[in-house]
């Protein structure tokens, strides 16, 4: 078996593992948002030195099978509003107002869309017809549409939108230099709801130009460096496939799903029950839930409290990070959302930034040891980070630095542990997986302030989504509205998907006959409930007899190879190797002198009390006074309440 590295692209930093074998290798790097090829190739080129001890780009590639790649491409996009220019032909009598129901969604309607809307009237035929539709696109244009979505109300609608598709490419010919593309939502999604599947057409065409570019010239870049197989792109179903056969609008959202699937596959080797999960990178903290041996999910998806027709994992991402910034407002810290990002970054990190940020304080505190963090190689500012946070702090509030350091962590964590309470009822069966560069950090006072007993660190914390993002495999998904789910209509449903799955899973690179198919069936209305396994030819569910929304699905899988968790006895147990000691600042403590773990030195079933502090090259965790920490087999870690 060959190499197999997967990046998560996140808006601060990028992560990356090398799984070969049983063993893993992980490092990071800036994200550089004004050209993502740069980090992905400087994050490839640190991966290399991770692996051989020095730069060997050339042998990595050649040694890999398989490059599964997330991207935060597209949900920086649609938080910066920055895209083409959308036009939209609706029938005549559709109300373009349906599509700005809300607030957030007229917000969103007046950045894609605007004023740039053309009613077409589909009674007319011949001359009359291509004359409206002409006027149509050319008044579009001519108002600065560079990209056409239509997107028609109407039981008929999928023949409707075909037909004038089809009629554009007449007038339209693609091979006319300035020939607009255009998008039918009908051929994304099979919804009967109007105004999602007209949304989800939308976003996914504002997401299409950005994405197409930089992931067709980081293949291009790749194939150059001798990499024999396609770039996967990872989507937020939690499935990968090559660029080509990747539709935007799923890798929103994408980093985050994988730390979901990481967190699936530890739910179902450890058997917790409910396992809450926070990824904490340096700009928000991902809350999601893996319960009964899957992540909670939404059979429709928001993106920007904008529902779409396409499932989305129920995650929240709330304002807070490692690059947070701290500030005074009435009296009281406010955390986030504004963040320093990568760069400037947190004002220790000496690149411009001036403004405090949990970072700031960790340092301050002594949590964060410049020698080790970042692996060592970023050169930490305490001068920078004192004078941010006695300016923005210490000063407002008229306390002394350790007394402002105190009250920013007091209300950094609070912060957190308050969204996970607002996420999900905790109780006896929740345990708390704490990941993300700064998850670890303060993770049992979290736990403490949430009411959460049980917490696990994965030993790929710090780049636990890019470890996730490797459980994946090469699939597509495919789904068609049967009504009541006649006989026939199952049937002549499910062909029209096999015949599209042969043609995308050819496209891939492998026969159908390869693949393993899932059906299931559901429902299209609000509330269904779980899908229904289902196989091929046999009779409707009884659950489902009577209705008269069902949805066939099809998931077409190529099985890829997969990082490995590790089966066996419980080790013996040990005490925790100490590397050192480290003073530092503890809330309620004062300056106190503590042991310091090196999580690569433990041997499986080492064990220790707190207060002490456990690390490795990308994360530090402060294990709080009445916990207690174990290593597994597995390199994660496990911290229970002493009792």
């Amino acid at each position: 078996m060959g190499l197999l590295i997967n990046i998560d692209n996140g808006g601060t930093l990028t992560d990356i593992c090398v799984i070969d074998g049983a063993k893993v290798h992980h490092t990071k790097t800036i994200t550089t948002p004004y050209d993502l090829s740069k980090c992905f190739f400087e994050g490839l080129k640190k991966a290399s030195v991770a692996v051989y001890g020095e730069e060997k780009l050339l042998d990595l590639l050649v040694a890999t099978d398989h490059i599964r790649y997330s991207t935060t491409q597209g949900t920086n996009a649609i938080v910066e509003k920055k895209g083409p220019r959308l036009g939209l032909i609706q029938s005549a009598g559709d109300d373009p107002a349906a599509l700005a129901a809300t607030a957030e969604a007229k917000a969103m309607f007046d950045v894609l869309v605007g004023d740039r809307v053309q009613a077409v009237d589909l009674s007319l035929t011949g001359d009359a017809f291509d004359g409206a539709l002409v006027s149509a696109i050319n008044a579009l244009t001519n108002n600065g549409a560079n990209r056409i979505v239509i997107s028609l109300g109407g039981g008929d609608y999928r023949a409707d939108e075909k037909r004038l598709k089809q009629a554009i490419l007449r007038k339209f010919p693609r091979h006319l230099l300035g020939v607009v593309p255009v998008l039918c939502a009908s051929e994304l999604v099979d919804d009967g709801d109007a105004a999602r599947r007209g949304w989800s057409a939308l976003i996914n065409a504002f997401l299409h130009p950005a994405m197409e570019g930089f992931l067709y010239n980081a293949e291009a870049i790749l194939r150059e460096w001798k990499h024999q197989n396609p770039l996967l792109i990872f989507r937020n179903d939690g499935d990968s496939a090559r660029v080509a056969r990747t539709v935007a609008v799923k890798t929103y959202g994408s980093g985050p799903q994988g730390g979901m699937e990481g967190a699936r596959a530890l739910a179902a080797h450890y058997g917790f029950k409910r396992l809450l999960t926070m990824d904490i990178g340096g700009t928000t903290t991902d809350i999601g839930l893996v319960e009964n041996g899957a992540p909670r999910a939404l059979r429709r998806g928001e993106i920007e409290n904008i529902e779409i027709s396409f499932p989305l994992s129920d995650i929240v991402s709330v304002g807070v990070g490692g690059s947070s910034i701290l500030k005074v407002e009435n009296g009281a810290i406010v955390v986030g959302p504004e963040s320093a990002g990568g760069a400037p970054g947190p004002a220790c990190f000496g690149l411009g930034g001036t403004r405090p940020t949990i970072t700031d304080v960790f340092l301050l505190t002594g949590l964060i040891d410049p020698a080790t963090y970042f692996g060592g190689a970023m050169n930490l500012d305490r001068a920078r980070a004192e004078a941010a946070v006695r300016s923005a702090i210490a000063e407002p509030l008229g306390l002394d630095l350790p007394a402002a350091l105190a009250a920013a962590e007091k209300a950094w964590v609070g912060k957190i542990a308050d969204s996970l309470k607002a996420f999900t009822t905790i109780d006896a069966d929740t345990t708390l997986a704490a990941f993300g560069g700064a998850g670890p950090f303060v993770v049992s006072a979290v736990a403490e302030a949430a009411g959460i007993g049980q917490v696990i660190i994965p030993g790929l914390a710090a780049v636990f989504s890019a470890f996730g993002i490797g459980f994946s495999d090469i699939a597509q998904g495919y789904s068609r509205n049967v009504g009541a789910g006649s006989a026939e209509a199952l049937e002549a449903a499910a062909s029209e998907l096999v015949d599209r799955a042969k043609r995308d899973m050819f496209a891939e690179g492998f026969d159908l006959a390869d693949c393993r198919l899932d059906w299931s069936l559901t429902r299209d209305s609000a509330g269904a409930g779980e899908a229904i396994a289902w196989s091929r030819g046999t009779a409707l569910p009884a659950a489902l007899a009577g209705a008269g929304d069902i949805v066939v699905e099809l998931r077409a899988v190529r099985p890829i190879n997969h990082a490995k968790l590790v089966n066996g006895a419980a080790p013996a147990a040990s005490a925790a190797g100490i590397a050192g000691q480290r003073r530092l600042s503890v809330p309620g403590e004062g300056e106190v002198s503590l042991a310091v773990h090196r999580l690569e030195d433990q041997p499986a079933g080492a064990s220790a009390a707190g207060p002490c502090i456990l690390e490795e090259a990308f994360f530090t965790a402060r294990i709080g006074r009445g916990w207690r920490f174990s290593v597994n087999s597995n390199r994660d870690t496990l911290l229970a309440r002493d009792h």
